[in-house]
């Protein structure tokens, strides 16, 4: 009986260590892996930052130019991103591709725009394909008082296949 006690007290004795280890284990592992997704989320978010330092969306100058000294008219940026965008594209449905690629029809296939950028309160870059060939064009854009939306082709380019 006492060996038996004796054995007992012993599994006691190293499964109680053995638990008390392996909580600790799983703590420090789940502290660094906690840090770990933390300074990549602060990375992520810096590279955004970076990303996005051209953009509407995060340069007050730009957004404050559509603001009257008045102040009786105001056009909020974020309903001008989505707007801008749409008639911008809108143009893609025409017989000979999108005038504001800068490029002719080629063969077959005509020039559409596939992704915006807009830049600030004047600018916009823009990708183009036609299927066969790739390009980018920047282009100013104009909101004009009736507030219709005007385009310029100012710089085209056009890759090699």
């Amino acid at each position: 009986m006492l060996y038996l006690f004796i054995v007992a007290l012993l599994m006691n004795v190293f499964t109680y260590m053995f638990f008390s280890k392996e909580v600790k284990f799983e703590q420090e592992r789940y502290e660094k892996t906690t840090k770990k997704l933390r300074d990549s989320i602060n990375l992520v978010e810096t590279q955004l930052i970076e990303a996005n330092y051209f953009s509407l969306e995060k340069n007050e100058n730009a957004q404050n130019y559509f603001e009257s000294g008045k102040g009786d008219k105001i056009i909020a940026y974020e309903k001008l991103i989505p707007y801008v965008t749409e008639k911008l594209l809108d143009y893609n449905a025409e017989a000979n591709g999108n005038p504001y690629t800068g490029q002719d029809k080629m063969g077959p296939n005509k020039f559409i725009i596939n992704k915006i950028k807009i830049l600030n309160h004047r600018w916009i870059i823009a990708e183009y394909s036609n299927g066969e060939f790739w390009g980018e064009v920047l282009l100013k854009y104009f909101v004009n008082t009736d507030e219709t939306i005007s385009f310029e082709v100012n710089q085209t380019m056009l890759y090699q296949k």
